[in-house]
């Protein structure tokens, strides 16, 4: 194996290094939700270093690499992981916002039982796996599975944010509790939002296709035929 193919590996190793602490940092910080943990809460923001220490890494490694003129191929794997870190650097972001959140909660008495928040984290958490998957197995179909389960987690939010509301209204002493949720809730739906920008750049790094905003292309295309 060359120099340049070890570094190559080890930009990929990387990534995949961030990829674990950034789920942890979400998966922690849920389990601290749920079961009123305020120490591991506080670990989950305590460790947020960790996950940028990895974004510079990676980005150190990314722009090292380009300077060896890579193939076209290559190339789109340097740049994709670059971004793959840029999202998963906010997903970690994400889950420092829910233990701050589950930390604020866990003073005061639970508002409701925690069923549709777990649901959207671990819809959320599949989706990121698997994006992270197609990235190491070369699988672009699986990454194209991804998009559409977004769907999913969004809908979840909408509807936990309009009970929320009406909660709000009827018992105005929920207020900051509700507020909390709804803000872990958004985070939620967030971490799968970045889990969709990944897999829509593991479909282009494999496919050389750009599917991102695919919708605008297309009504671009029906109004200026023939451009």
């Amino acid at each position: 194996m060359t120099h340049y193919s070890e570094e190559m590996n080890k930009l990929k190793d990387t990534v995949l290094a961030m990829a674990s602490h950034a789920e942890s940092a979400v998966a922690r910080s849920m389990r601290a939700l749920v079961e009123r943990d305020d120490a591991l809460a506080l670990k989950v923001q305590d460790d947020d270093n960790i996950i940028d220490q990895f974004e510079i890494e990676v980005d150190d490694l990314a722009l090292h690499l380009l300077t060896k003129a890579p193939l076209a191929t290559d190339l789109r794997f340097i740049t994709v992981a670059m971004k793959i870190s840029q999202n998963l650097e906010r997903v970690g972001d994400e889950g420092c916002t829910i233990a701050r959140r589950a930390h604020d909660l866990g003073k005061e008495p639970q508002l409701k039982p925690y069923i549709d928040l777990p649901r959207m984290a671990t819809l959320a958490l599949e989706m990121l796996r698997d994006s992270l998957s197609a990235f190491v197995e070369r699988k672009p179909d699986l990454a194209r599975s991804v998009i559409p389960r977004d769907q999913q987690v969004d809908d979840i939010n909408r509807q936990l944010h309009r009970e929320l509301s009406s909660f709000m209204v009827e018992r105005p002493t929920t207020i900051s509790r509700c507020l909390g949720l709804m803000a872990i809730s958004k985070a939620l739906e967030r971490i799968a939002d970045h889990a969709t920008n990944i897999a829509e750049e593991v479909v282009y790094l494999y496919e050389a296709r750009d599917i991102r905003h695919a919708g605008l292309k297309e009504t671009h295309e029906t109004e200026n035929p023939g451009r």
